[in-house]
């Protein structure tokens, strides 16, 4: 596991250096919170927990957990999932 966080952080760097984004050269997930009704993930590795108040997401090296109310998976693709309902808080492990 530290060899994958060293490596996501030497690539970060380089991303930041050659001026990229970061996500796209590290594989990192890319949130995009709408209010507190709209979640996007960009780069996700999958779903790990789904429920209508909870819902864990592979993020490579971390995970994305998204608690809430109502909370539904409207799309998702191999790059990106949408997440709709009462989204009371999004938390990175």
């Amino acid at each position: 596991m530290e060899k994958k966080r060293r490596l996501e952080h030497v690539l970060t760097r380089a991303a930041n250096v050659l001026d990229m984004p970061v996500e796209s050269v590290a594989g990192v997930p890319r949130i995009e919170l709408v209010g507190d009704g709209e979640l996007r993930i960009e780069n996700h590795r999958g779903i790990l927990t789904y429920g209508s108040e909870e819902i864990h997401v592979g993020g490579g090296s971390l995970v994305v957990k998204i608690t809430g109310a109502d909370l539904e998976l409207r799309a998702m693709s191999a790059l990106e999932l949408l997440i709709t309902g009462k989204i009371s808080g999004v938390c990175l492990e």
